[in-house]
């Protein structure tokens, strides 16, 4: 599949793991097969715009979110690979990450 089918199945796993959700819950709220989840998130299926909002509704994220930043950066990307990972995570925790990267760096300058 194509490379953007991948980043978004990527990033609904990260999101879905993220709020403690099974593919199977996940596929209930959304109104969506379990199977076909598992697809996306695989970046085997070229979801439609239709599941992917429901996919994302059931998550509680807005298709903005989902698809942030998409096409911004080079496939690959460190930062990007940053930037999903961190998004993917409870504000609390994003700024629990950000807090020790600012350590990280202060203690690279010294």
């Amino acid at each position: 599949m194509s490379e953007i089918s991948k980043i978004i199945g990527q990033r609904v796993r990260n999101y879905r793991t993220s709020k403690g959700l099974s593919q199977e819950k996940l596929a209930e709220l959304s109104g969506c097969h379990p199977t076909y989840i598992g697809q996306v998130e695989r970046g085997e299926k070229n979801a439609t715009l239709e599941s992917i909002e429901k996919i994302s509704s059931a998550m509680g994220i807005s298709l903005s979110q989902l698809f942030e930043k998409l096409g911004e950066s080079e496939t690959g990307s460190i930062p990007l690979k940053c930037y999903e990972l961190i998004a993917s995570k409870s504000k609390p925790d994003q700024e629990q990450i950000y807090k020790i990267l600012v350590e990280l760096d202060k203690y690279k300058n010294i």
